[in-house]
């Protein structure tokens, strides 16, 4: 099928009409192949591809004529199943501009092989203005309808590509640390976008950074030789990019606000279609990123404080509002905590406005830290200060307002005066001292002039219990660290202290010896007596001090062993608990192998009991802390397992020997049915992946009948001892113990 020329073979169709009106078209025609070879063209091809005709039939027609990204396979099978929408592309032409041109498809057959038309037609002067001011029309209608600026100018630089596809485009943005950011770029490759964000503007930053240092445009016509991209012309090299014209874009004060990149892919100028798109998008630019400025301003005035810059009581009462519509439906808590300044109208009255000013300024600066993401601190006036705190109950809020409380209490320097600002506050929680924002806030109010009236400087909760938790909180801290200084000091002189560690045994179900023992530590108060861990443990990781704890208990517990050895008790090994919080330190290893090579102990004698909510961290610390220990030979057991994470891949991740079955499921194990397929299921987990198997609180005899038959290794429990003294645990194994320690011959431990 021969479809050269204007004048057409005569083997086809004879109708001169026909032969004229396809030369004489008055746009560009091409028939290609399934292959893409050109098959016939009409002159105006041969015009616009500026060759003769002669020689292009043959060629491939995908080698002139750049599809647009699309590749020839995707546009022949769109285009015979009727999906090969009109579309843009670039027709090259040697020594010449890239013609951009439109082009429309159509599918033709004579009977033998099918054929592919494609009708093109260049753009002229007119149809370029016509393009740019749609350009124009459609990016001044995004900006009017409150698009973001991302989306705009992503839009902007797609729509310019599409108009001159032998372009990809970038948008920079200046920000206050005069640094470049993209925020456009769609055809850029990630790579060179994330190797350029974030680089310091100044003259000799490629062309961008060089445009906004200098205010003007500046041309790279070959990025591999141009000293302006010394040092960063590697990353666009190798991305493709081979030549850049940046433009810097300047606001209504000459400010410089970004630059406005075109970047191509070989070694060249400036096109004057180019130059046009380029004044036309430097404006445009410069519009939406001072509009979408303003529209930022106009909702910093609308929603937040001016002194402070924090929110407002507006912003504050929407987020409020969605905050407890979401806890209504998942049944969290909410805390409302209202804070004001202690005796600001002395200050306002006594050393004026100004002052007061810049002490609320510091005291915003210094609350704005104590806050976590989701949280919300907002000014209501004057010296009035909410916090909104979702997900927060009420212990976490009254450790939280006692870091306020000790932060606010730090002096400060203010016009040549030094001033010591407290606060008292007041904290009501949702739901139960009310259910929507206005009657939390107005009891957090109440409770606020509640510590104001005994004695400023306090917190009060708006509910009598919770109040008495919080004072009762405050006070055991206050005893704690003065215990644990006291204990410290009774260490170094040799002393009883307040804390005492008991022992309860482990033992071997079959057969029957003691395997080791758990220390735990016991803390009697002179007024409270005996204060259980689970109070005072959690506590001491909120409040800092578990360290203090854990490290006496390790150095305490590991002595206890060498003494009993020392003195023939035979005690297998030691376990100890250590807080996930001790880990962050990053010592513990070196603490343990101190401690075992002071006592003579060995490290395959200690077993070190850590949650299951350590194993889920991604600290990169925890886990080269659990690796050590394991190199030193020290066990590591999952305490409680089965209360905490779902997931188990973190026994085969981690360097983990042992777990420990936690009490409730063992508590009704031979009362309630389905207690036991749960166990039977740990202990197989267990027994699978080669790990001692612990139960813990073992109470009956049935339970330990049926752990037994379970194949459970290790019972814990009342039913073999309680924990005890050190002393005590000696008699014990020299008495009622003997049935646990008697292994048979040849155990090393037996009595």
């Amino acid at each position: 099928m021969d479809l050269a020329g204007a004048a057409l073979d005569d083997g086809l169709p004879s109708d001169r009409l026909l032969r004229v009106t396809v030369a004489q078209w008055s746009a560009a025609l091409v028939w290609a192949a399934a292959d893409g070879t050109i098959v016939g063209a009409n002159p105006w091809f041969a015009q616009l591809a500026a060759r003769p005709l002669e020689s292009l039939i043959g060629r491939p027609l995908p080698a002139l004529l750049d599809l647009g990204g699309r590749d020839w396979s995707a546009v022949w099978d769109g285009a015979h199943g009727g999906r090969a929408p009109p579309g843009i592309g670039t027709l090259c032409a040697p020594r010449s501009e890239p013609v951009p041109v439109d082009l429309h498809w159509q599918t033709l057959t004579d009977g033998s092989e099918p054929l592919l038309l494609c009708e093109m037609r260049s753009f002229d002067e007119r149809e370029r203005a016509e393009a740019v001011a749609r350009l124009q029309q459609d990016v001044l209608e995004l900006v009017a309808t409150g698009r973001s600026l991302r989306l705009v100018l992503d839009f902007l630089c797609r729509q310019v590509e599409t108009c001159a596809p032998e372009l990809a485009c970038s948008v920079m943005l200046r920000d206050d640390e005069n640094r470049m950011r993209v925020i456009a770029g769609p055809s850029l490759p990630a790579g060179y976008s994330a190797a350029i964000d974030g680089l310091e503007i100044g003259p000799g930053v490629g062309c961008c950074g060089s445009a906004m240092w200098r205010g003007e445009a500046v041309l790279a016509t070959d990025i591999a030789n141009d000293p302006l991209w010394a040092g960063y012309s590697d990353s666009a090299l190798m991305h493709g990019l081979a030549a850049c014209w940046s433009n810097p874009i300047k606001g209504r004060d000459a400010r410089v606000l970004g630059s406005f990149a075109l970047y191509y892919h070989e070694p060249r100028g400036i096109a004057p279609f180019h130059r046009r798109l380029v004044e036309a998008c430097v404006h445009l630019c410069a519009l939406a990123i001072e509009h979408d400025r303003a529209r930022a301003e106009i909702n910093r005035l609308a929603y937040f404080d001016t002194l402070t810059g924090l929110p407002n009581r507006q912003l504050l009462t929407d987020r409020a509002t969605a905050a407890l519509a979401l806890a209504g439906r998942t049944r969290q808590p909410v805390t409302l905590m209202f804070l004001d300044i202690d005796r600001f109208k002395t200050i306002n009255d006594s050393l004026g406005h100004a002052v007061g000013d810049e002490l609320l300024v510091e005291v915003a600066t210094r609350l704005k830290r104590l806050f976590i993401d989701g949280d919300t601190l907002a000014r209501l006036g004057g010296d009035e200060f909410v916090a909104l705190l979702p997900g927060c109950d009420a212990a976490h809020a009254s450790l939280l307002a006692e870091r306020i409380l000790a932060t606010l209490a730090v002096p400060a320097t203010i016009a040549d005066l030094t001033l010591t600002p407290t606060a008292s506050i007041g904290i009501a929680v949702h739901p139960d001292d009310g259910g929507d924002f206005d009657t939390l806030l107005r009891q957090a109010d109440a409770a606020m002039y509640r510590a104001k009236q005994a004695g400023r400087n306090r917190c009060h909760f708006f509910r009598r219990d919770m109040n008495e938790q919080a004072v009762r909180r405050l006070e055991m801290e206050a005893a704690l660290r003065e215990a644990l200084s006291r204990q410290e000091e009774a260490s170094r002189t040799g002393g009883d202290g307040p804390f005492e560690l008991h022992y309860q045994p482990q033992v071997r179900l079959k057969p029957p010896c003691l395997h080791r023992v758990e220390a735990l530590i016991r803390w009697t108060h002179p007024r409270w007596g005996m204060v259980s861990p689970v109070e005072f443990v959690p506590l001491a990781e909120e409040c800092g001090l578990i360290d203090r704890l854990d490290s006496w208990v390790l150095e305490t517990a590991v002595a206890q062993l060498a003494r009993w050895r020392a003195a023939g008790v035979p005690v297998p090994g030691m376990a100890v608990n250590v807080s996930a919080v001790r880990f962050a330190r990053g010592d513990l290893p070196d603490q343990v192998h101190a401690v075992l090579t002071a006592n003579g102990i060995p490290a395959t004698d200690l077993t070190l009991e850590i949650t299951e909510r350590l194993m889920m961290t991604e600290e990169v610390g925890v886990h080269d802390a659990l690796d050590a220990l394991h190199a030193l030979g020290v066990t590591l057991s999952i305490d409680d397992f089965g209360t905490g994470y779902s997931s188990l891949s973190y026994l085969k991740r981690f360097p983990v020997g042992e777990l420990k079955i936690d009490r409730s499921f063992v508590k009704e194990l031979d009362i309630d049915a389905a207690n036991r397929p749960l166990v039977r299921a740990m202990i197989q987990i267990g027994e699978s992946l080669g790990l001692t198997v612990v139960a813990e609180g073992v109470e009956r005899d049935t339970q330990h009948r049926m752990l037994e038959a379970e194949g459970c290794g290790i019972g814990q429990g009342y039913l073999f001892a309680r924990p005890m003294p050190a002393d005590a645990l000696a008699v014990w194994l020299a008495a009622e113990g003997k049935v646990w320690t008697d292994c048979g011959p040849g155990c090393c431990f037996s009595i």
